[in-house]
């Protein structure tokens, strides 16, 4: 049956691919990539000569109609993003969203997602968590920085390395500097690292040393609340 497949891809080592991924992508009708040129790599790596079309936060708006109309005339269609599983801080939502409403099969397979490695290497309480994603990065975000300094929960966060100090920063200055935190950067690849400690250590650490990479943060839950 013809359906939308959601296919996890590494986030940095291509071990992480799992033979499912790869035997979806090769019976694929069409692959829709976040961006083609870094999928490209990704497919040549394994062999995989499938179509290819953008599909992207600039464009999705457009493109999920008539990728559904693919899909109900009978095409196999499979989902990538850059890394990662597509639909989480990434594109994907949307189109997963509209095949429901239209009665399209749509399956997720399981693999890579970075926030995962990084709540249990923090070291902080996994039994119960929130994903935030990305805070806002101008409108809301003291709002939300207000509303979570209050959360029970662990905290996850992505984040980019030139906005890491600023988000420590903010989150310190919101919850407090000795809220314990784990910082994650490359995570699977050959300069994984992970950082742990009180965000006003966090914040020293990362005033001295910059950061590079794609970032977790996971950040303590108010305990004393």
């Amino acid at each position: 049956m013809a359906k939308l497949y959601v296919v996890p891809t590494p986030v940095g080592n291509l071990e992480d691919m799992t033979y499912r991924a790869v035997k979806v992508l090769k019976e694929a009708d069409l692959v829709l990539a976040e961006d083609t040129r870094t999928s490209g790599i990704l497919l040549k790596h394994f062999d995989i000569k499938n179509a290819m079309q953008s599909h992207h936060k600039f464009n999705e708006h457009k493109t999920v109609e008539s990728v559904v109309t693919r899909i109900l005339a009978g095409q196999t269609v499979a989902l990538v993003s850059d890394a990662g599983t597509p639909a989480i801080s990434d594109p994907g939502f949307l189109l997963v969203r509209e095949c429901v409403r239209h009665g399209v099969q749509v399956e997720c397979l399981p693999g890579a997602t970075a926030f995962v490695p990084a709540l249990v290497d923090s070291g902080l309480p996994n039994d119960r968590f929130c994903f935030e994603g990305f805070l806002p990065q101008k409108k809301g975000r003291q709002t939300r920085l207000k509303e979570l300094a209050d959360e029970r929960r662990t905290m996850v966060f992505y984040e980019s390395p030139y906005r890491l100090l600023k988000t420590l920063t903010n989150l310190a200055e919101a919850c407090g500097g000795e809220r314990r935190c784990s910082v994650s950067r490359e995570i699977s690849k050959l300069h994984e690292e992970t950082v742990r400690g009180t965000l006003d250590e966090l914040v020293a650490h990362f005033t001295a040393t910059e950061p590079r990479g794609e970032i977790v943060i996971v950040l303590e839950g108010n305990i004393n609340s």
